[in-house]
């Protein structure tokens, strides 16, 4: 489908120029995903409670982006909101792993961010186990990612090569550190979304 480029020398730590950010805005727009430009984190956190109707389920996805925003400690302390992983903490991992499958794939509300979004309008989220993966195609009610300018890629290429030499290097430091490992991480399951056919589903 496309290439796959191992070695890199593109800093993708770097937001995406004004241009960039346009045409990005546009291009998702027409693919059914609704998006708006914000200047920091704060107003990126602002944003994403106002899209969430009170009261309803919601599930955060493992994001870097949502803890560095003070998204997810915001959503499990709050009243006004039913966080899935509240309920997790209710259910033995053994014995209920179906029940918590379910409530993390279908939730009325799923929260999270992306490894790439390209100037065409182009999502691209990978995973080493696909656990997150299951509201976006369609079982999620509304899905709003959080994204940062530095996600912003020309083509899906590009956002291979982002996620070869920049997310997976990322991710395995951050796995090793947490589980006290030296095996890091790896890409196994690719999700692309390219429109979305639900109107005001994907935001």
């Amino acid at each position: 489908i496309f290439n796959i480029t191992i070695m890199s020398t593109k800093d993708f730590g770097v937001v995406a120029n004004d241009a960039m950010f346009v045409e990005t805005v546009a291009a998702l727009g027409t693919n059914g995903i609704s998006a708006y430009v914000v200047e920091s984190g704060e107003a990126a956190k602002n944003k994403l409670f106002e899209l969430i109707p009170k009261g309803a389920t919601v599930m955060n996805m493992t994001s870097a982006t949502l803890d560095a925003i003070g998204v997810v400690k915001e959503l499990l302390d709050s009243p006004d909101y039913k966080a899935v992983r509240n309920e997790y903490k209710k259910l033995d991992p053994k014995k209920d792993e179906r029940r918590m499958k379910e409530l993390g794939a279908a939730p009325e509300v799923a929260i999270a961010s992306v490894h790439a979004v390209t100037a065409n309008g182009e999502l691209v989220i990978v995973s080493n186990t696909g656990s997150q993966l299951g509201p976006y195609p369609y079982a999620g009610g509304k899905i709003i990612f959080v994204i940062g300018g530095q996600k912003i890629v020309k083509d899906l290429n590009e956002a291979m090569e982002r996620i070869n030499t920049y997310v997976v290097p990322l991710e395995s430091a951050r796995i090793n550190k947490v589980y006290n490992t030296t095996t890091g991480s790896e890409i196994k399951k690719i999700l692309i979304i390219k429109k979305e056919g639900v109107k005001d589903r994907m935001h």
